[in-house]
């Protein structure tokens, strides 16, 4: 990347150099043709306005595609860098950022940061070294025209951006966040658009914060673009006023002969083609404050804590049989935050199944997270065939604990594909078996497409049942010897969900399963059921031979 760069810096040099040294040779040359020399007099200057012309478009070139890759370059890191960051945050770590917002940090915010490079530093560092040898030319001609140039330039790249960046400072600041706000405010309405045709409502409320939030981005805008517009008139009358100015000085010294009559043109043209290199200073500085705000936002994703710590050196995973156990279990979201889970203690021997019942917000979902290693345990132990999960690595474990949750996310792909994503090498005969074991073969051979049928987006196309016996047979397909099966009959006729439990418990026969839910559980099904009911460790209630469990 920085060869990049400075291959990029270099061509933006030449490039705003040959700007000049075209304008500036033209201007003597159509001057000194004007005396009518020899055309042998004028062949060099004729020469050096096509070298001039052809240098600026191919170092142009060279400038735009050095400076493009090095920032698509750094953007690629970035962005590899952010999603890997995303990875270890999900999902317990997202829940702080609206979706809207943190797509807007992960896509827009990021990419505006090749404006760092693009935008900021390359034309600084052209400018600089181009204006130098600009004011190095008139002063070479005529020391007061290049003292003139150099204070307009100065003006051009200090005191235009400077006013530029204060005025517009707030606007752009706000800029960023208020595009995010607008983004979540956006998806909020379109994923709430059912529900509010389903009840005759016109989504008052929900357009009216999409609307406030447009009018806000909008505002910022406005107030950038009035800035920006005066930014680039103060730079043309810093150029028109250096140019004028070299224009008076430059008369009186070819009456007394310090100027040469054919370098007047040069004197006068020069700051024009100089000015024209400085005029993107303005825009440049506008852009400092938001693409400020742009990366704290941007750094608020990279740098939030994990929500789990992976060991310096995780352990051997464990050996089969695999127990679970958990002894005096607390969890909370946040570190400040509630107790989720208190003083919870359950044992599930290898090969049998336990179910996890409770009201909602009792904490049976973070007790999922916290066996799959979603969320680390405030305080006490949790083993996984005798092993503490602390001390494994968190993608080693989700090697032997499977989850299926009750909102499994299914993708816009089809029935093949989001199966394959338990095991992407896995073969027709595997996938079919996982189906079968789920109870879904039978429907997804009637489909004309059969295993390329597209499901839509979250599964639009399968009803409630078909989508969590769907993630049902990814976990299946993966074979994981310890199954937890999250909320699997979640929203579900009560007919349908007693069948649907009882599949799920069949399809997993002989491995360690947790089920948690918070309806009754069929006698028999279960070797025990465990209470979670909200309330102090004391006074949590349980069944059958597990130890006390509260939450």
């Amino acid at each position: 990347m920085k060869r990049q760069l400075t291959l990029a810096s270099a061509a933006g040099v030449l490039a705003a150099g040959s700007s000049i040294g075209l304008l500036a040779t033209s201007a003597w040359l159509i001057s000194r043709a004007a005396q009518q020399p020899p055309v042998l007099y004028l062949l060099v200057a004729v020469t050096a306005v096509q070298a001039f012309g052809l240098g600026r478009a191919v170092f142009r070139y060279a400038e735009r595609l050095s400076g493009h890759d090095a920032a698509l370059r750094g953007l690629a890191r970035l962005r590899t860098t952010a999603f890997g960051r995303l990875e270890r945050l999900a999902p317990a770590g997202t829940a702080a950022f609206r979706s809207g917002d943190l797509i807007s940090r992960l896509v827009s915010d990021i990419d505006s940061l090749a404006d760092r490079w693009l935008r900021i530093r390359l034309p600084y560092v052209t400018a600089a070294i181009a204006g130098a040898g600009a004011v190095a030319l008139s002063a070479a001609l005529l020391p007061a025209a290049g003292l003139v140039l150099a204070v307009s330039l100065a003006a051009a790249a200090v005191a235009v951006p400077v006013l530029a960046g204060c005025l517009a400072r707030r606007a752009e600041r706000q800029l960023s966040p208020r595009r995010g706000e607008l983004a979540a405010a956006t998806a909020d309405l379109l994923r709430g658009a059912g529900e509010l045709a389903v009840f005759g409502q016109d989504g008052g409320s929900a357009l009216r914060e999409a609307a406030d939030a447009d009018r806000a981005v909008r505002r910022c805008e406005g107030r950038s673009a009035y800035v920006r517009g005066a930014g680039a008139a103060l730079t043309v009358l810093a150029g028109g006023a250096a140019a004028w100015a070299a224009l008076l000085l430059g008369a009186p010294a070819v009456r007394n002969g310090t100027l040469a009559a054919v370098a007047l043109a040069v004197v006068v043209l020069t700051p024009l083609a100089a000015h024209e290199v400085f005029g993107v200073l303005p825009p440049a500085a506008q852009q400092i404050p938001r693409l400020r705000a742009a990366a704290a936002r941007v750094s608020g994703v990279l740098t939030r804590p994990d929500p789990v710590t992976e060991p310096a050196a995780p352990a051997a995973p464990p050996a089969p049989p695999y127990d679970l156990r958990v002894q005096g279990l607390y969890a909370r979201w946040t570190p400040n935050g509630p107790w989720v889970l208190a003083d919870v203690n359950l044992t599930v021997p290898a090969g049998t199944s336990v179910a996890i019942t409770g009201p909602s917000g009792s904490g049976k979902t973070t007790l999922a997270m916290v066996l799959v290693r979603f969320l680390d345990p405030a305080a006490g132990l949790v083993t996984i065939g005798g092993t503490d999960i602390t001390a494994l690595d968190s993608d080693q474990l989700r090697t032997i604990v499977g989850l299926c949750s009750q909102d499994a996310h299914i993708f816009d792909s089809t029935l093949e594909q989001n199966l394959r994503l338990a095991r992407p090498r896995a073969s027709d005969a595997e996938l079919r078996d996982a189906l079968r074991r789920a109870r879904m073969l039978e429907w997804a051979d009637s489909l004309p497409a059969g295993l390329r049928t597209p499901v839509g987006e979250h599964g639009a196309r399968l009803s409630g049942g078909q989508r969590q016996r769907l993630a049902l047979a990814r976990v299946l397909l993966a074979d994981f010897p310890v199954v937890i099966l999250d909320e699997p009959a979640e929203h579900l006729d009560e007919q349908t969900a007693d069948e649907l439990t009882s599949d799920l418990l069949a399809a997993t026969e002989g491995r360690t399963r947790l089920l948690i839910t918070h309806r009754p559980v069929v006698p028999g099904s279960v070797r025990q059921v465990i209470r979670l009911d909200g309330t102090d460790p004391g006074d949590a209630a349980h069944d059958g031979t597990a130890p006390a469990a509260g939450g």
